[in-house]
């Protein structure tokens, strides 16, 4: 499979997987469910347009290197805060499994974009170097 038809899917996963992530997050009352949750609306919509529109280009690998970050400050921040273990306010609740799995699955579909967005940065830079 070609590299950027990796990042293209796996960057679609990552923001599909952060939208649930920020619903169970509002659902389970961690964020405020008021209109500063809408705040994720552009950024989504930057990563969306980086991944489908601007593929191939700088500007794209620069967007989605930069939402893959963000991406992957999801699972550290909620595994260092108050974390998921036993005695957590997520683990006895219902629906602890689909939150935990989100965390990982994110943490996965981020650092691997992360990975193939800075292979396309070098790609672009050899390339223009030869």
């Amino acid at each position: 499979m070609k590299e950027n038809n990796l990042l293209v899917i796996t960057s679609l996963l990552s923001v599909l997987l952060l939208t649930f992530h920020l619903t169970d997050d509002v659902v389970r009352g961690f964020e405020k469910g008021g209109l500063s949750t809408l705040t994720a609306v552009p950024i989504v919509v930057v990563w969306l347009y980086g991944t489908l529109l601007l593929a191939e280009r700088r500007s794209g690998y620069v967007i989605l290197l930069l939402g893959s970050l963000l991406g992957l400050v999801v699972p550290v921040i909620h595994l260092m805060g108050k974390g998921v273990g036993a005695g957590s306010r997520i683990a006895n609740s219902s629906g602890a499994f689909f939150f935990v799995w989100t965390l990982i699955a994110i943490g996965v579909t981020a650092l691997l974009s992360i990975i193939l967005s800075l292979r396309g940065l070098w790609s672009l830079r050899r390339g223009r170097a030869s």
